[in-house]
């Protein structure tokens, strides 16, 4: 804990020189990088109260005996984190491995290798981490195979795409790994009838449009009662317009770049498609170079392909409804199941609906993208092996658990 203290210390001293790497590296806005070093320091501090929570329970047992469960470091774990949010998506396995005894191997994507490994690492050792305890290993697929299919590491944590995901999963089954997978999403924001429009075009055009939509939380579908559609629509259209698009280390701007041309050619794609397809673009739809302008699409139906499937964009589509019953059963035929959002002025109607979603995340009168380090973290559905991370969680995610039973005399058998 003393040393998890130390490395918060480190990591917020020199919490600008970290941001400009983060923004160098994925392309995030000013903002964005502050919001990540926060985050990030969160979950450090969030881990240091790790060794000292109860570690165990005691047993009933038929027994004249003691018998309790305790839980026990894994041994070594395997972090492999995307380029999207490297630090928050890094840290928040590797702080609560090392805080319950375990050694971490951490693959961070090559196109984020320093703010996404280098930096942990540097920080780790300021603070007096033992040498061994934590490697960086940025690499591509075969090493994250070799990570996964080495005997020394039992426990693998994954954050990305579900694709790649249900790769790990099935590599991992063969070599008995348990393995966590945080996966992608294609979250939904469902607008009522009785919202304020400007404040609901707001938070949506934030789901949609925050660090390019490269988020796994992203509200990527906009599905809106047919009383304010025209006006979210509007509205939203409005806002995408007048968000100025560019490079985040020379201008004050609200999106940065897509991290790589063969992402952007993706996201341009499915606009595209989508348009071929009969839906209306409302603004954007165009890029330079890698920087792709905030895009709206109305009039779109369950088969749009920017609405069926996970851009990762900065891509709005937006699908009218008319009754609750109708939007609940919408909401609830994706195959993501990651992360829910509902506006309306009457909350318990709202939280009625969510019962009827399934979704591992849900916000009342809130967008889609949100995490803490207090809060247990996860998905259904194609979104990943159900909540794993964040606060109590950790403890589960990265021990063993042991029965352990202890008595006076050795038993008298018949034998």
């Amino acid at each position: 804990a003393a040393l998890l203290r130390r490395a918060a210390a480190i990591w917020e001293a020199n919490a600008p020189e970290i941001e400009q790497w983060v923004i160098r590296e994925s392309g995030k806005i000013v903002p964005a990088a502050q919001f990540e070093t926060h985050v990030s320091l969160g979950e450090i501090y969030e881990a240091t109260t790790l060794p000292s929570r109860p570690y165990g329970d005691l047993l009933p047992s038929e027994q004249p005996r003691l018998s309790f469960a305790e839980r026990v470091p894994a041994g070594v774990v395997g972090v492999i984190s995307p380029f999207n949010f490297p630090q928050i998506l890094g840290i928040r396995s590797v702080a609560p491995a090392l805080a319950l005894g375990n050694a971490v191997v951490l693959k961070p994507d090559p196109r984020t290798a320093v703010c996404g490994g280098v930096v942990l690492a540097r920080v780790f050792e300021e603070a007096g981490l033992p040498d061994g305890l934590l490697h960086v290993l940025p690499g591509g697929v075969d090493a994250g195979e070799t990570l996964i299919t080495d005997p020394l590491v039992r426990i693998i944590s994954f954050t990305g795409s579900t694709a790649a995901g249900r790769r790990v999963g099935e590599l991992a089954a063969r070599h008995l790994k348990r393995v966590h997978l945080e996966l992608g999403g294609n979250s939904a924001l469902i607008v009522l009838d009785d919202v304020d429009v400007a404040r609901a075009a707001s938070a949506g055009a934030w789901g949609s449009f925050l660090h390019q939509g490269q988020i796994c939380m992203t509200t990527g579908r906009h599905l809106v009662h047919e009383a304010v559609y025209d006006d979210y629509v509007a509205a939203m259209a409005d806002k995408a317009s007048h968000l100025p698009v560019g490079d985040p280390a020379t201008g004050q701007v609200a999106l940065g770049p897509i991290i790589d041309e063969r992402q952007r050619d993706k996201v341009h794609a499915l606009v595209t498609a989508s348009t071929d397809a009969g839906a209306r673009l409302a603004a954007g739809g165009t890029y330079e170079g890698l920087f792709y302008q905030p895009t709206v699409l109305a009039d779109v139906t369950q088969e749009t392909p920017a609405y069926a499937n996970e851009v990762f964009g900065p891509v709005a589509p937006v699908l009218r409804f008319s009754t609750v019953d109708e939007v609940a059963a919408i909401a609830a035929s994706s195959e993501y199941g990651l992360s829910l959002g509902i506006l309306t002025r009457d909350v318990m109607r709202g939280l009625d609906l969510a019962r009827r979603i399934p979704s591992g995340i849900v916000h009342i009168n809130d967008q889609t993208v949100d995490d803490e380090p207090t809060v247990p973290f996860g998905g259904v559905l194609d979104s990943g092996t159900g909540t794993r991370f964040g606060g109590t969680a950790n403890l589960e995610a990265f021990t063993e658990t042991r029965w352990v039973t202890m008595q006076g005399d050795i038993t008298p058998y018949p034998f």
